[in-house]
């Protein structure tokens, strides 16, 4: 599809591995010792990193010994996190090739390719069995997916009965015209924010019940106001972090989605359902 191609494109760095591996050579770590916690501030592509997988986490009520798939990847962080902190067995799965590289390659230098696994693919059409799966989850996926019915169909396909189901999307809690770019898009054509209630609807359909729904505003302005302060007593960005990910224009991305969030069209979200 042109959407997913161009989405593909808007991610896709190009020697992402090396610019990773680069700058944590720069912060006296050896890339073929690494810990999880040496990657925290890169693979984590989503607001709040390592503190909100925490944070939903709790809220999903995520158990040892769990199957989970985490639809759209990334760079692997949150899945290694559930493998090597919770105790889980996860299948990651993400339509840029070369995020699936990396994530691959770093769990391999973190010890942790026994217990996570990453390969390319759409939410559209999940590569997987039916009833695979005690657990899904997305991290700031469905800004990036139109069709969001069809996903949420194909996530209720491959859990077992029962099986749960967490987002924490940026989602549209107010009315105004949004800045471009932003972290997920360039433009508007490949970015597709809908309510928590339109959310809440299509999940209904595709199977599911809602459990919980908590918006995350505050934490994520918190978020970002300790971001800028350490940016600025540091007298720029760390070697290594997010804008890594971003490019030339991460700045930009950044401003334009903070100025949004405070203006309040827009929230990151959590919302816990489960499979009927």
């Amino acid at each position: 599809m042109n959407v997913e191609r161009n989405v593909e494109q808007h991610y896709t760095q190009g020697a992402l591995a090396d610019t990773i591996l680069d700058a944590l050579r720069r912060m006296g770590k050896d890339p073929d010792r690494l810990t999880a916690a040496d990657l925290t501030p890169v693979d984590e592509f989503h607001i709040g990193g390592r503190q909100a997988t925490i944070d939903f986490a709790e809220e999903m009520g995520i158990r040892p010994g769990m199957r989970l798939l985490d639809i759209g990847s990334g760079l692997g962080g949150a899945a290694r996190y559930f493998a090597g902190e919770r105790g889980c067995t996860v299948a990651g799965m993400d339509l840029t090739e070369e995020y699936v590289r990396v994530a691959n390659d770093l769990a391999r230098r973190t010890g942790l390719d026994g217990s996570v696994s990453y390969r390319q693919g759409s939410a559209l059409d999940l590569p997987f069995e039916a009833a695979s799966f005690d657990g899904a989850y997305m991290l700031h996926v469905g800004m990036n997916i139109e069709d969001k019915a069809r996903v949420f169909a194909e996530v209720r396909r491959v859990l077992q009965p029962s099986g749960l189901f967490g987002i924490y999307d940026v989602m549209r809690t107010g009315d105004g015209e949004l800045a471009f770019p932003v972290p997920w898009a360039a433009t508007a054509a490949t970015s597709f924010l809908q309510s928590p209630a339109a959310y809440r609807h299509l999940l209904e359909v595709a199977g599911f019940i809602i459990l919980k729904e908590r918006r995350r505003r505050e934490f994520a302005i918190e978020f970002f106001q300790q971001m800028r302060a350490r940016i600025r007593q540091a007298g720029g960005p760390p070697p290594l972090g997010l804008h890594l990910l971003m490019g030339a224009s991460s700045a930009e991305k950044v401003a334009n989605m903070v100025d949004s969030l405070e203006r309040g069209l827009i929230a990151p979200t959590e919302i816990v359902c489960q499979a009927v």
